[in-house]
């Protein structure tokens, strides 16, 4: 057996973020006896309801717990850029695993956007997922040389994009910078209203949503057996841990870390004070600003990341000052913008000294499946790791599990 330590939905974020509520909020039943499952899955959030909306299928019986309102916590905090490219650029992840796993990795990641798109026209939310190009920016240590090499690893990968110098740049896009790669296939959701949906896709399919806590795991037997805080215990067949951040002791992993981030978002702006396409923005750097826009017409930008802010109070406290920060960075990257912070929030995630997210079997823990550690391609990998660990519980086992394996080596 093994313990989880909890941490509630107000550790996760602080402040308020702009997102909207499904129409029709999940609903979570109690937990009221012993229940017996194929598939279990912990957490209701933007991985939970990924995993429950592609699991569900006749013949297969599947839930969901969480201790909280489904959506509210990391997912709530999320800003939502649904980008392919992944925080480590190809250059680097390719002199840690070699040119053509590191490339394999940034196809997989493309194509997950491809799938997202292909999931909301399904569920028809098409409307709310909008697709954008990003722009990839030259910061600090990252300027022209850097991104035009970046840019030639992408060919040779056939990943789609342009290089643009200062003065094209400049003169597209109006962004003062030496450089910059932009690229198509990205989009934005609200993650809120695209996490409900997909639990109300599942609702329909029978699965529901428990408000219970896992608090010990055992697979001594030939099932899953996961005690809960009410005091009844689910046997499943498959167990799927999506907690966001916070993991249970029995999933380790030399290369996640927690990290925080604060995000403002600006009332609604003038078309004429928003940048062309509305595209993605961020930066070339190891702590990148990022901005979108929202079907608002606000923007929203964030970043200042720091993982050695993680205790929420500490992260929380610091939200009138970092916004300052981003308002003043905000400027700098876009001196038309409207500059008011009409909404604060901060959040903590899960990130991995690689860049690549933890998705596939827990070692040593026979029919448990861990999805963590995503970075700034939250859901990105939510939908990857959904499609890889789905066919686990299939039977088959993807090579490309390889590449996010909870035990690979650290680089």
């Amino acid at each position: 057996m093994d313990d989880f330590h909890a941490t509630r939905q107000s550790e996760l974020r602080g402040g308020v973020a702009p997102w909207a509520a499904g129409l029709r909020r999940p609903i979570r039943q109690p937990l009221a006896q012993n229940i017996t499952v194929d598939v279990l899955i912990v957490g209701a959030g933007i991985t939970g309801s990924m995993m429950a909306e592609h699991l569900a299928r006749p013949g297969r019986s599947l839930c969901i717990i969480d201790r909280e309102r489904p959506g509210f916590g990391s997912t709530a905090a999320s800003t939502a850029m649904l980008e392919w490219e992944i925080d480590r650029p190809l250059t680097e992840l390719s002199e840690f695993y070699g040119f053509e796993r590191a490339a394999e990795v940034y196809q997989l990641s493309l194509g997950a956007v491809a799938g997202l798109y292909r999931l909301a026209h399904s569920l028809q939310f098409s409307s709310a997922l909008r697709a954008r190009d990003t722009v990839y920016l030259a910061a600090g240590d990252h300027g022209a040389r850097e991104l035009l090499a970046e840019h030639e690893l992408r060919k040779r990968a056939g990943l789609p994009g342009a290089y643009l110098d200062y003065r094209t740049l400049r003169s597209e896009y109006g962004f003062d910078r030496e450089a910059a790669i932009v690229s198509p296939g990205s989009a934005e959701v609200d993650p809120l209203l695209l996490s409900h949906a997909l639990l109300s896709a599942a609702a329909t399919r029978g699965v529901a949503v428990f408000d219970a806590e896992a608090t010990a795991y055992d697979n001594s037997g030939e099932r899953v057996t996961v005690a809960t805080d009410r005091g009844f215990t689910i046997e499943a067949g498959h167990v799927v841990l999506a907690t966001g951040y916070t993991m249970p002791d029995i999933v380790q992993s030399d290369l996640h870390k927690t990290a925080s981030s604060w995000v403002v978002a600006t009332p609604p702006q003038p078309p004429d004070r928003l940048w062309r396409d509305n595209a993605l923005i961020w930066e070339a750097s190891n702590d990148y600003l990022y901005a979108r826009t929202t079907a608002e017409q606000r923007i929203i930008i964030g970043g200042e990341d720091d993982d050695q802010v993680v205790d929420p109070d500490a992260r929380d406290a610091l939200m009138p000052r970092k916004a300052e920060i981003l308002l003043d960075k905000l400027h700098l990257l876009w001196p038309q913008a409207f500059l008011v912070a009409e909404y604060i929030w901060s959040g903590a995630f899960g990130t991995t000294s690689d860049g690549l997210p933890l998705i596939g079997p827990v070692p040593g823990q026979s029919r448990i499946f861990a999805a963590y550690g995503y970075g700034g391609n939250g859901i990105t990998f939510s939908y990857l790791a959904s499609r890889l660990i789905g066919r686990l519980i299939d039977g088959q086992r993807p090579s490309q599990l390889d590449h996010f394996a909870l035990d690979r080596r650290a680089v």
